[in-house]
């Protein structure tokens, strides 16, 4: 008999620190899990990559049940809060990579401008992958490729935005802040970037949070650093 099967199997709610990829998240868990259960073998995965600078809700599985039903929240509806910075472009779509400013267009930019575009995101599309994306394409990481400087041609995937909207926007810092509920698949960044083109500015998503998946919300989610030998038990769901 396995020293796992002593213990409770399940899923954690992670809110993920900015800077921490989700591999690091799954990484952290299995240390504090395999250290207190003994079990060098447990399994350990999560649902859906948050990029490096994004935070937010992550949902880890502990052990082989919780581990084969990951596909469950994967294919869940999620929601995210974004922060998008006009007048630049981002080789990365968000703040980590090279940035170009934009001449504006010969206008000013109002709220109903904003609104127009966001509803014009809203239903099922075409969406192709940004080159900087962990996205396999022939057995290759797509940004593994990028940070060479190879450019490859992508399939677009199908998606839909069920809700988008503007929460506000600053002229003074030139940026908008929106919410959207997504289907499994969309690129928070790649629509930042799109948003700037239809608005004629540019723009790249400057910070991103996910805060639901399906019925799970970042409320009751904790840090990695709050998981513990002691209480990774009591966290599960």
């Amino acid at each position: 008999m396995s020293i796992i099967s002593k213990h409770k199997t399940g899923f954690l709610l992670i809110n993920k620190p900015v800077d921490w990829t989700s591999h690091d998240v799954v990484g952290y868990i299995r240390g504090v899990v395999r250290k207190a259960t003994g079990d060098k073998k447990i399994r350990v995965g999560h649902a859906g990559t948050l990029d490096p600078f994004a935070t937010g809700l992550l949902i880890v599985g502990i052990g082989r049940e919780a581990t084969k039903r990951i596909d469950e929240f994967k294919n869940m509806k999620k929601n995210y809060v974004a922060t998008i910075k006009l007048g630049a472009t981002s080789d990365t779509y968000d703040k980590t990579g090279e940035i170009k400013q934009v001449v504006r267009a010969g206008r000013d930019l109002s709220q109903q401008d904003i609104d127009k575009v966001l509803q014009s995101f809203l239903g099922k599309q075409k969406q192709t992958p940004p080159m900087y994306s962990a996205k396999k394409v022939q057995g290759k990481k797509l940004y593994e490729l990028a940070r060479k400087g190879i450019e490859i041609e992508r399939k677009p995937n199908e998606i839909e935005i069920y809700n988008i909207k503007l929460v506000t926007y600053d002229p003074k810092s030139n940026s908008l802040k929106i919410k959207t509920e997504v289907s499994t698949g969309t690129y928070i960044r790649t629509i930042a970037h799109d948003i700037g083109q239809k608005l004629g500015f540019g723009a790249y998503c400057e910070e991103l949070k996910r805060t639901e998946i399906g019925e799970y919300d970042l409320t009751n989610a904790v840090g990695p650093k709050d998981i513990t030998k002691e209480n990774w038990e009591k966290r599960l769901i």
